[in-house]
């Protein structure tokens, strides 16, 4: 079983690639008290890691250069649910995926309970939070298995209701809310004619540090952009003793929260070398490598205050990275949520919230996989003007151009 330490950021990669006064360091967070793991949970560690690491880097390798922040648990817990109702090609796809290649059910279901048991006990001065839902429409028939493995293993609140009705995304948005405190305060803004089921996981994760940093020490700072110029910063700084390694190409320490149950590692690239190039070697293989250098030092940290908001559609990255088939309308098999078939998954989107200040961090996540039915007839032709248009006025007969307009923003 590999250390808690590591469990816990795996599943929390975001927060670990986000990233002057004296200490007493007598009050530094003890060694946790071990526990006997179930060679379940630890072939799940073994099995699933690799998902959020190859996530992340599919994220950054096919994106632009901007901030990201992604919860490869949440997506990994969302997935999970909607595994339970994958067959055939689609199962084998969607557990390759997610790491699992060969299990049985039932041990990937108890593996997913085991971990979030684990989590949500972790830390008692941390705030950890995890919800699940799944919403279906109120004329679906959903196979009982499904729901009461969903239910039993992921603790998930199952609700019918009239996806036409238009306060239908409401409710769905203030559950989302609701669990994330308001940071994520919507996951989705319409429910297509089509859409069946949403599978939703919310994750709140707030942690202190624990050793704070010291407002005094705030400064004004400037951050340098990857191709050159700079903008304003607030940038923290303590001196303490932190589990700290570095390489040729980089250095990474690890600020603890509360009890040191949860941590936060920080990885910098030294001048000279790439932040892409860095995330490309995010691999399970180099962590437990790296991992094993980091050693107890003194230093002094600066670190930026900052804040990200971020969403995602992860349609195209899980396609990727081996689960196409349950995107293909005519391909998908999901007859284990109903016999009838006709399902497929039509969107996985994310959003995540974190903030890093002085006393330690906040951070939300909440993933939502959507399942569409297709009949094989003709999708509903449909034009949505919801972005920048062009448009004029004529008189038909004559073909006299009167006005014509672009558009670029609507008042109400």
């Amino acid at each position: 079983m590999k250390n808690r330490a590591f469990q816990v950021q795996a599943c929390l990669l975001g927060l670990a690639l986000l990233a002057s006064c004296s200490r007493d360091f007598s009050t530094a967070p003890a060694d946790q008290q071990a526990r006997e793991f179930t060679p379940l949970e630890k072939s799940l560690i073994e099995s699933g890691n690799p998902f959020g690491f190859e996530l992340f880097r599919e994220i950054v390798r096919t994106g632009e250069d901007v901030n990201v922040f992604i919860s490869p648990f949440s997506a990994s817990m969302a997935l999970g649910m909607t595994l339970n109702g994958a067959a055939g090609t689609t199962e084998t796809g969607m557990q390759q995926t997610l790491g699992f290649t060969g299990w049985e059910q039932e041990d990937i279901n108890a593996s997913y309970q085991s971990i979030m048991e684990w989590l949500l006990s972790a830390d008692p001065a941390t705030v950890m939070e995890i919800a699940n839902s799944i919403w279906y429409r109120d004329d679906f028939s959903v196979l009982a298995e499904f729901i009461s493995a969903n239910q039993e293993y992921f603790d998930a609140e199952i609700r019918s209701m009239d996806f036409d009705s238009p306060d239908a995304p409401d409710i769905v948005n203030v559950w989302v809310s609701d669990k994330t405190h308001g940071r994520i305060p919507d996951i989705i803004d319409r429910i297509n004619p089509t859409t069946v089921m949403m599978l939703i996981n919310a994750l709140y994760f707030k942690g202190t540090w624990h050793y704070e940093f010291n407002t005094a020490n705030t400064r004004d700072d400037f951050f340098t952009f990857p191709g050159g110029g700079s903008a304003a910063c607030k940038m923290m700084q303590q001196k303490a003793t932190l589990s700290y390694m570095e390489t040729d190409a980089f250095q990474a320490v690890e600020l603890p929260y509360g009890n040191g149950s949860f941590a936060m590692t920080i990885f910098l690239p030294k001048p000279g070398h790439s932040h892409l190039d860095l995330a490309a070697s995010f691999t399970v293989g180099n962590w437990q490598s790296w991992k094993t250098q980091f050693s107890k030092q003194e230093l002094t940290l600066q670190l930026p205050k900052f804040k990200v908001e971020y969403e995602i559609k992860l349609n195209d990255v899980l396609s990727a990275l081996g689960m196409a088939v349950a995107f293909d309308p005519s391909g998908a098999d999901f007859t284990n949520i109903n016999p009838e078939g006709g399902l497929y998954i039509s969107l996985v989107k994310q959003k995540t919230f974190v903030e890093v200040d002085e006393k330690g961090t906040e951070a939300a996540a909440v993933t939502v996989v959507v399942v569409d039915r297709f009949s094989g007839d003709p999708p509903e032709l449909m034009m949505r003007v919801d972005r920048p248009f062009l448009f004029m006025i004529r008189e038909v007969t004559s073909d006299a151009m009167l006005f014509m307009g672009k558009i670029v923003s609507v008042a109400g």
